[in-house]
């Protein structure tokens, strides 16, 4: 853990963090978290009811163009994000085949934001990434164990082996954090889930984009 003064324009959001790992990712804190009932895209958020904003978490599985704004400027929306429960940090894509530095820098893009957000007063579940093996190296750097946590799989584990570098992924997390709890956004197939639902506490959540294809399909019936 490093404690460093960074007082530059472009690091005025984590001038006053401590830092983790070999590329200084800002510590987030463990925080008391009350459990969200709902979680919500970023984009959707105006659709939550006034009455269950409090308890509704925003999140940022999406395409990263559909957050972008949010990443270039996130100070002009804190005043908003006070209103709900919480946020569950950014999730700047990594991918096994992109670019390791790219996969590094938005890893870092979602620990500085998630800094941002808490120390601005609002609750932050931190989100957890990771792409190939070569990401096990410092997608957990940042982060402290013991606390809850968020992961999605939406999109993330079409091919086996999406699978089972997803399924790798998520027994180190376990191992590195050893979480009170982890909401999984997306599905859960056993295949990478079964032997480890005896181990730690899931909290789901099925995306919108399967929310709402299930609402049509109610409707038509």
């Amino acid at each position: 853990m490093k404690i460093i003064n960074y007082i530059s324009k472009e690091t005025k959001m984590i001038s006053d963090a401590q830092f983790d790992g070999k590329f200084e990712f800002p510590i987030i804190a463990n925080q008391e978290i009350i459990l969200p009932l709902d979680i919500v895209p970023f984009e959707k958020r105006k659709k939550v009811r006034k009455e269950n904003k409090k308890t509704t978490y925003i999140h940022f599985y999406m395409k990263d163009e559909k957050f972008k704004k949010f990443l270039d400027n996130p100070k002009k929306y804190v005043k908003e994000l006070k209103q709900y429960g919480g946020v569950i940090s950014p999730d700047p894509s990594l991918y096994i085949d992109q670019p390791l530095s790219k996969n590094i820098t938005n890893t870092y893009k979602n620990r500085e934001c998630a800094y941002y957000l808490q120390r601005e007063g609002i609750t932050v579940i931190p989100n957890v990434r990771w792409a190939d093996e070569r990401s096990f190296d410092f997608c957990f750097d940042g982060l402290i164990p013991n606390g809850i946590y968020a992961i999605s799989t939406h999109g993330c584990i079409r091919s086996n082996e999406e699978k089972r570098i997803f399924r790798e992924g998520l027994k180190i997390m376990l191992i590195t954090l050893n979480p009170k709890i982890v909401i999984v956004h997306g599905p859960m197939p056993d295949i990478v889930f079964k032997e480890y639902k005896i181990k730690v506490k899931f909290l789901h959540f099925d995306s919108w984009i399967k929310r709402i294809h299930e609402k049509h399909n109610k409707i038509l019936i």
